[in-house]
């Protein structure tokens, strides 16, 4: 059983999907919960209220991940709330898809922003206290587009891959202090992202997923979990394929 009672963490991009899922979970295995969101209040609401009814503290606050003052403030306001952070998890991220030929400069750089510097963000904001605390753990969502690349999602892979660099540097780092860094590559996950999707092609992912299905955001929080946890003490600078098979390392 994980446990994570008296544990305090940071989440962004947390009022949706995969990250609603993460921050739930933590709350529900004993974890207080700040969490950012970018501009759906009625969602970040949502969440918290999930989180209270579990009868953990919700915070949530507004920001954009690509914002690095942004970042700032929410690490202030989670130790203004819980006075410790034990967990970030680097959850926010965008998509702006498109064949490289056509893909503008703005939604290149726009992605790498949110996705990629939103989690250096992050970190660079959690860093002094984490080492203040000579412990914590560190948890970046990255992507099997980062391990194996993506047509139409040459910004997304490029700012994945990046994540996964940024996580074994970031592990390398900050190991000596007792915190870890690991990150955590779904695959393709039922959300408000994908279920949009032509049933063409998710029937062509479901055949090149050799478990034959698309994931849960719950499947993906629980790895999250794990990692967040004691159990993971011993990991560092790791990528967790949760993706049914389809990337095989």
């Amino acid at each position: 059983m994980i446990d994570l009672t008296g544990k305090s963490a940071v989440v962004t991009g947390g009022s949706r999907g995969i990250g609603r899922a993460i921050a739930i979970r933590l709350a529900t295995q004993g974890a207080d919960v700040a969490f950012s969101y970018r501009g759906n209040k009625a969602a970040a609401k949502e969440t918290a209220a999930a989180i209270e009814a579990l009868g953990r503290r919700a915070l949530p606050v507004q920001g954009d991940a690509s914002d690095p003052e942004a970042a700032s403030a929410l690490i202030k306001a989670a130790l203004e709330a819980f006075g410790k952070i034990d967990i970030l998890v680097n959850n926010a991220g965008i998509t702006r898809d498109d064949l490289i030929m056509r893909m503008s400069l703005e939604d290149f750089r726009d992605v790498l922003e949110t996705n990629l510097f939103g989690a250096f963000y992050a970190i660079k904001a959690v860093t002094r206290p984490m080492l203040k605390a000579k412990g914590g753990r560190i948890i970046n969502i990255t992507s099997v587009s980062g391990q194996a690349g993506q047509t139409g999602q040459a910004n997304y892979s490029s700012a994945k891959a990046g994540l996964i660099g940024l996580t074994k540097a970031t592990a390398r780092e900050l190991a000596s202090r007792g915190i870890t860094c690991n990150a955590v590559a779904p695959g393709f996950v039922l959300t408000e992202l994908t279920q949009d999707l032509a049933q063409p092609l998710m029937d062509q992912i479901t055949a090149q997923t050799p478990l034959g299905r698309f994931g849960t955001t719950e499947e993906i929080a629980s790895a999250v979990a794990f990692l967040a946890s004691d159990e993971a003490a011993f990991i560092t600078g790791q990528v967790l394929a949760v993706d049914g098979g389809l990337v095989m390392m």
